[in-house]
């Protein structure tokens, strides 16, 4: 029975994650190596994977910073009531409630050229829906619990008595959080920031709403995958959706990696 089960896991496995990699690969060399370069050597590629990258540099800084000033204060701040910590918490957790597309939908709603907000953003000059700051917004909404839910259950397993000895010895708020709280969470931010940028990269949804998937202007690899599919454009689109898988794959046995350097230290 327990080979039985094993075998049928492995087989899931294999029918759910192998064989999509295995076609995706099949497709992208369908017109040999020179049509899976020209998929990728397009002007409209260069700029979908250079948005990609912009888009995945912002939001894994604003995360990474944002998520641990944030995990530190649901933690550590006592000046917060029970109730705020746990509305925050509340709020943290919506994105994994919500599907992207709607967080996208409540973006436009938001901030879109019709609303008050909007409308007073363009006065300034500045484009939110359908443009950069958008995107941005969205993979936000989408990435944003991933620092953190890595981060607290660190910050509350270790505890706050290191931190409290070396504020009695005379160290700054400053000083303790870079020599005894930063190399408790270290590897929990790695984690964390592994795992955005990964979600990052194939963020689909809540982009194409807020973006419009507009050519040489917003479009991502992503949103570009699904405009080449929809053109039958089937190798170019399987050329994209390689790199990108190909980068997930870095980025797991990255975070296998610093798993294994944690259980070192």
């Amino acid at each position: 029975m327990r080979r039985l089960w094993i075998g049928l896991t492995v087989a899931v496995f294999g029918l759910l994650l192998i064989v999509p990699v295995v076609r995706i690969s099949m497709g992208a060399m369908n017109e040999g190596w020179s049509g899976f370069a020209d998929g990728l050597a397009r002007p409209e590629t260069r700029h979908a994977l250079l948005m990609t990258g912009l888009i995945v540099v912002i939001v894994t800084v604003v995360n990474t910073l944002f998520g641990v000033m944030l995990s530190l204060y649901l933690v550590r701040a006592t000046w917060l009531g029970k109730r705020i910590k746990r509305l925050l918490n509340s709020i943290v957790d919506l994105p994994f409630a919500v599907s992207p597309v709607i967080g996208g939908l409540m973006i436009v709603l938001l901030l879109g050229p019709e609303t008050a907000l909007g409308a007073l953003f363009n006065k300034a000059g500045i484009d939110i829906v359908f443009a950069l700051p958008g995107m941005i917004i969205a993979t936000l909404f989408v990435t944003f619990p991933l620092v953190v839910r890595e981060v607290m259950p660190v910050l509350q397993e270790i505890g706050s008595a290191q931190e409290e000895a070396a504020a009695t010895l005379g160290a700054s708020a400053w000083t303790t959080f870079w020599r005894v709280t930063w190399p408790s969470i270290q590897w929990s931010v790695v984690y964390g920031v592994v795992l955005t940028v990964a979600r990052a990269l194939g963020e689909f949804g809540a982009v194409l709403v807020v973006s419009g998937n507009i050519l040489f202007k917003t479009q991502t690899a992503t949103t570009l995958v699904y405009q080449d599919v929809e053109n039958f454009n089937l190798t170019s689109a399987n050329a994209i959706a390689l790199v990108l898988a190909a980068g997930s794959v870095t980025l797991l046995l990255l975070m296998e990696w610093a798993k294994s350097r944690r259980e070192v230290h």
